[in-house]
């Protein structure tokens, strides 16, 4: 008798623990999808923005569903003829090519860092987080990027300096390779008389995926964005990249709607989509990552969790 009286309060208690997870999981899709929103009406706007009449805007403001649409942004940003793509190609080739060292340099680094039986682990591991604390400023970095290196009007100089090593990353990668790559791996590799590059580049490195999938977006969201290193190293145009370009677009936008260049040209107001251009620009600029990141997205979380665990 006791024993069935027992078995009913427990099915009530696993119907009451069940309901409550239910409850809480209706919860909190509830409150993520409501993130989830406030997240993304912002960039909706932006782009309803970059499709709404320049009149339009300055009549009445952003709206989800404006008066009149217009294209005159992206025209006259197509209307700048090859520069957009070319600028666009070379932020594609500094984007690959500054991932890819990177990425290759940072998981390279971390390696012996994560090693037990390193010797200089900790002098290493000191160096790098070194970096984190202090720099040498921007007058000797670009002394030094500029006259021994040589990199200047290059397209190097978009690609080395500032962020082609981060100390951030290495640590995440270490931590990683502490805490998700057993060492009995290793020391079997090793026993079947593997090197130590052989042992990263056939079993660490592969293994690595979700880790490297999350530096490989963070790298790639850097270099991407970057126009700090072509505002210092680039005086020549034709090594612009998107962003670069985008800034000089508005620029000239500006100038020929101020009064200098009206009197300069004897001319009334000049009419153009600064405000929309400015919202095209926006769209243009986060487009690639928005194509991208979907790919990438199911690493993300775990490369950043198991990575940030304190190894």
């Amino acid at each position: 008798m006791k024993s069935n009286t027992f078995k009913k309060v427990n099915i009530k208690g696993a119907d009451h623990v069940s309901s409550d997870a239910r409850k809480f999981e209706i919860s909190s899709t509830v409150i993520l999808l409501i993130l989830a929103l406030a997240a993304l009406l912002p960039i909706v706007l932006i782009v309803v923005a970059s499709f709404t009449d320049e009149t339009t805007l300055l009549r009445n403001g952003y709206s989800f569903l404006p008066e009149k649409w217009s294209t005159d942004a992206y025209v006259y940003m197509l209307q700048q003829g090859n520069t957009i793509f070319r600028a666009y190609g070379i932020s594609v080739l500094v984007t690959l090519v500054g991932t890819v060292i990177s990425v290759l340099i940072t998981t390279m680094i971390a390696y012996p860092m994560s090693r037990k039986n390193f010797k200089y682990k900790n002098i290493l591991a000191f160096f790098v987080f070194f970096t984190m604390l202090f720099n040498g400023g921007v007058v000797p970095s670009y002394m030094m990027w500029t006259q021994m290196f040589n990199i200047k009007n290059t397209i190097w100089a978009l690609i080395l300096p500032n962020y082609l090593c981060g100390a951030f990353n290495i640590f995440l990668v270490r931590n990683y390779y502490s805490n998700a790559i057993p060492d009995a791996l290793i020391e079997s590799a090793q026993i079947d008389g593997a090197s130590e590059l052989t042992i990263f580049f056939k079993i660490i490195f592969p293994l690595a995926v979700p880790t490297v999938a999350t530096i490989s977006l963070f790298t790639a969201l850097t270099y991407w964005n970057d126009w700090v290193n072509a505002l210092y190293y680039i005086q020549k145009p034709q090594y612009y990249g998107i962003q670069n370009l985008l800034i000089r677009i508005m620029n000239n936008i500006q100038y020929l709607k101020s009064g200098a260049a009206n009197v300069a040209v004897g001319t009334g107001a000049i009419s153009l989509p600064s405000n929309a251009v400015r919202m095209s620009m926006a769209v243009i600029g986060i487009l690639p990552i928005v194509v991208i990141y979907p790919f990438v997205q199911k690493y993300f979380v775990k490369g950043v969790v198991v990575g940030a665990v304190k190894g």
